[in-house]
């Protein structure tokens, strides 16, 4: 199985506040939502909480200290008991938050990236990542204009 990261950072790391996307970017969450439909997608409950539904066409798995259930997800409570639903799968997304990518880094395969090149003040930060572990496999630039306010870049990572 491969194990994917998909993310968006600023150009400080920060991926949100108070529980909220920072910034509006209509071309990565299509980025999101094809590279994303017809997988599993993996993540926090925080996150859940923030997206506020299970997404479409996508197998939801929700990680949660709690003992709750959630409509149109599956819930567990760890990322391993995560992935040890998902051992029949070709690959899965991790989607967030960031204690969520902070565990799944070590195993993950490949990274999804999306840089808005910009600063933002946030509360939460993907973590920091070793260049040594990472290379970039590909990479599409773009400007901003009248849906984005900032500059942005698409970028594959995989794992040396």
């Amino acid at each position: 199985m491969i194990v994917n990261i998909i993310v968006a950072t600023s150009s400080n790391n920060a991926i949100g506040k108070n529980n909220q996307l920072l910034w509006h970017m209509p071309n990565d969450l299509k980025h999101f939502k094809e590279k994303t439909t017809g997988h599993t997608i993996i993540m926090g409950r925080k996150t859940f909480d923030s997206v506020g539904k299970p997404l479409p066409r996508r197998r939801n798995i929700v990680i949660t200290r709690q003992h709750i259930t959630i409509e149109g997800c599956e819930v567990v409570h760890s990322l391993a008991g995560a992935l040890d639903l998902c051992i029949e799968e070709d690959e899965v997304f991790i989607v967030g938050g960031a204690e969520i990518y902070r565990q799944a880094l070590d195993i993950t395969d490949r990274i999804y990236l999306t840089i808005i090149h910009e600063f933002f003040e946030g509360d939460t930060f993907f973590p920091e990542l070793d260049n040594l572990e990472w290379k970039e496999s590909t990479r599409d630039d773009r400007q901003p204009d009248e849906k984005h306010a900032f500059p942005y870049s698409f970028i594959t990572l995989e794992r040396r």
